[in-house]
């Protein structure tokens, strides 16, 4: 039995072949993975050729679109600074009597840029300036004739009306929701935190009216941030003076004083400015270059997709014909 056994283990192994034993069990034999993914060459450079034509054909047909952008610096110079100091000073007084002077409050420019993504805002900015068509219904601009091309399955430019078919729920006109959402996309708000000047943007097919909507917008939040400080000035004025003369407590009337001198400082500046919130650095400009699509990109990452799913499909296969082989 010895001998025996010892005559197994030394038989020659043949020239070029591991072992069995160094097979592990799951292990993939890369050579025969690139000998399939070769065989199945022409499988791979068909589809990826087919994603490429479409990538292509899909980039084309899309439309371009452009960004125009004003650039413009918070005007906090108003009653915010004012006020913080008088809070800071007659803070814990005035809590006493019942009034909160403010303290630790947002700056109106974060407010004004939180009202210019709000749906109460866009929906008032949509209605004045009459955007429901160029906002759903437009599907590109002619650079010719400097006009929207109109998706006629949404709405008639003809007969003036709403045509489409209305989605569960909807009506044939967009709801103001609906228009919220479109607009919504187009809209970009950011502030540079180095130098806390703030960047109002559109995206539109036509870029004249992505320079006109821009300027309507700082225009309108500026006239919006304007009537509120009119508006809480008067109301707090009001209130103060009824305050005064309710209290004896000298300290008390000096910061109600003080506080209705600053409202009417507040109404005079919001008066005289018509940048109230917003002072414009860099005015929108009709832009002159499509800011999308990227076609070159959508081609790219197309083509890269394909050639991926193509490899897995041939990779498949060639799993199922061996798999065939071996039950045969």
């Amino acid at each position: 039995m010895n001998t025996e056994n010892k005559q197994q283990n030394m038989q020659p192994q043949t020239p070029g072949y591991p072992h069995p034993s160094h097979y592990q069990e799951g292990e993939v034999d890369l050579r025969e993975l690139f000998s399939m993914i070769w065989k199945g060459k022409w499988l791979i450079i068909a589809i990826t050729f087919v994603f490429a034509i479409g990538s292509v054909i899909f980039a084309l047909s899309l439309p371009n679109e452009y960004k125009a952008t004003a650039l413009v610096q918070p005007n906090d110079s108003g009653s915010g600074g004012k006020l913080a100091s008088i809070a800071g000073q007659f803070g814990g007084l005035a809590s006493l009597a019942g009034i909160n002077l403010g303290a630790g409050e947002s700056s109106d420019a974060v407010i004004a840029m939180e009202i210019l993504k709000s749906w109460g805002f866009v929906e008032q900015f949509i209605k004045k300036h009459d955007l429901a068509v160029p906002i759903f219904a437009a599907k590109g601009w002619n650079q010719s004739t400097n006009k929207l091309i109109i998706d006629e399955e949404l709405y008639d430019p003809q007969q003036n009306k709403w045509v489409r078919e209305a989605p569960k729920g909807k009506t044939v006109k967009p709801t103001s929701w609906e228009l919220y959402e479109k607009f919504k996309d187009r809209l970009a708000i950011s502030q540079d935190k180095e130098t806390g000047l703030v960047s109002i943007s559109i995206t539109h097919y036509s870029p004249v009216i992505a320079k006109q909507w821009t300027d309507w917008l700082v225009q309108d939040i500026n006239q919006h941030m304007k009537e509120r400080a009119l508006q809480e000035a008067n109301e707090s004025i009001k209130y103060l003076e009824e305050q005064i003369n309710q209290t004896s407590v000298a300290e008390i009337r000096a910061v109600f004083s003080e506080l209705i001198q600053e409202q009417h400082k507040t109404k005079m500046l919001a008066q005289v400015s018509d940048e109230y919130v917003f002072k414009t650095i860099s005015e929108a400009k009709v832009p002159e270059e499509k800011n999308k699509p990227k076609r070159a990109l959508i081609v790219i990452l197309s083509v890269l997709l394909g050639s991926i799913l193509s490899v897995f499909v041939v990779l498949i296969m060639s799993y199922f014909k061996t798999d065939k082989k071996h039950d045969m």
